[in-house]
């Protein structure tokens, strides 16, 4: 058995792929990357993939399936992992060395201990493409550091400050007993994989490492904001996907509940702030639908958000009021430095 499994999600990564796969090799043998070719028909992604099997045999393994999109390849690598832990790392990312290491020391620590841990949080930054500032989220606000801790002992996630997919390594068996699987064919189901598990976590640990590097800045990457409107169906249904898990305000846990609430609304946040950019007529009877599935679905949940601050920012009438979301939307881009 494993230490950690990672999956890497592939689907024509040749160009990137291998330095994302030699950031993790220092694992050494209590580390399993699951190199996961989603169905790559453009490029030598499987070959590539073959190859560091062929090279690091116990440690690297290719798995080759019909292309089923971001989350079905997520999903491959959980059926397959055999590692305590289960950590996510996108093909065009990688990770650092000297964070790598106290994260693994950390996981080793609970597994010869006599405690459980269900989720570890650590830092990412965002290794955005042409830009000297690299912006590092952390979580010293909202998590006491080098404690196992649950939800009680969380303080104040602040505006912006939420647990991602980069930033997330979650106990394996903790993600099959509660059915994590990830919809074929749909982008931005991090989403998911980071939210639905949720419930499930009676323990964490945040570690103040910047062990994962997220780069953004390619023209065709799914985070790029002119790629997000022209999926904003596939957006709305992973927030749609998300609001059907659970009835989040019978949530016993308070800090849970306020948690997952506040995920929801950055949901519905994003996809509202789309439709607007798009400019069309289309988008925004898509906007509306959105918010009115919401109200037939959870009449509680929708008054917090629709008459949070953000989202009366976000349904202010007229041209006038299309202004003002955009205006605070460029300014987070510009203090959080994504896409």
């Amino acid at each position: 058995m494993k230490l950690l499994s990672v999956a890497i999600p592939c689907y024509n990564s040749e160009s990137y792929m291998r330095h994302c796969i030699e950031s993790l090799l220092p694992g050494g043998d209590e580390v399993e990357i699951l190199i996961v070719d989603d169905g790559s028909t453009k490029d030598r992604t499987a070959e590539i993939a073959d190859e560091y099997e062929r090279n690091y045999p116990g440690i690297c393994r290719a798995i080759h399936q019909e292309n089923g999109g971001h989350g079905e390849a997520v999903n491959a690598g959980l059926r397959n992992a055999s590692g305590i832990y289960f950590k996510v790392v996108d093909s065009d990312d990688w990770v650092d060395e000297s964070a790598y290491m106290e994260i693994l020391n950390t996981l080793r620590r609970f597994v010869y201990g006599e405690k459980t841990l269900d989720m570890l949080v650590s830092n990412f930054v965002y290794e955005k493409q042409g830009s000297d500032r690299k912006k590092v989220m952390n979580y010293r606000t909202a998590l006491p550091e080098n404690q196992l801790i649950d939800w009680d002992d969380v303080k104040v996630f602040i505006l912006g400050q939420y647990i991602l997919m980069h930033s997330v390594i979650y106990r394996t068996e903790l993600l099959r007993q509660c059915g994590l699987e990830l919809p074929k064919h749909t982008f931005y189901v991090d989403n998911i994989f980071v939210y639905q598990p949720l419930p499930h976590v009676k323990t964490l640990y945040y570690l103040n490492v910047n062990f994962y590097r997220y780069f953004i800045g390619r023209d065709d990457q799914s985070v790029n904001e002119q790629v997000m409107i022209g999926r904003i169906d596939q957006q709305i249904r992973v927030t749609k996907l998300m609001l059907s898990y659970y009835d989040v305000m019978k949530i016993k846990q308070r800090k849970l509940r306020r948690y997952m609430v506040r995920y929801l609304e950055i949901m519905m946040v994003i996809s509202s702030i789309l439709a607007i950019k798009s400019g069309t007529e289309e988008n925004m009877e898509k906007k509306e639908e959105l918010w009115q599935s919401l109200r037939k679905q959870n009449l509680k949940l929708y008054l917090r958000l629709r008459y949070g601050f953000l989202g009366q920012g976000v349904n202010l009438p007229g041209k006038s009021g299309m202004k003002f979301p955009i205006a605070i939307y460029k300014m987070t881009q510009k203090f959080f430095g994504f896409n």
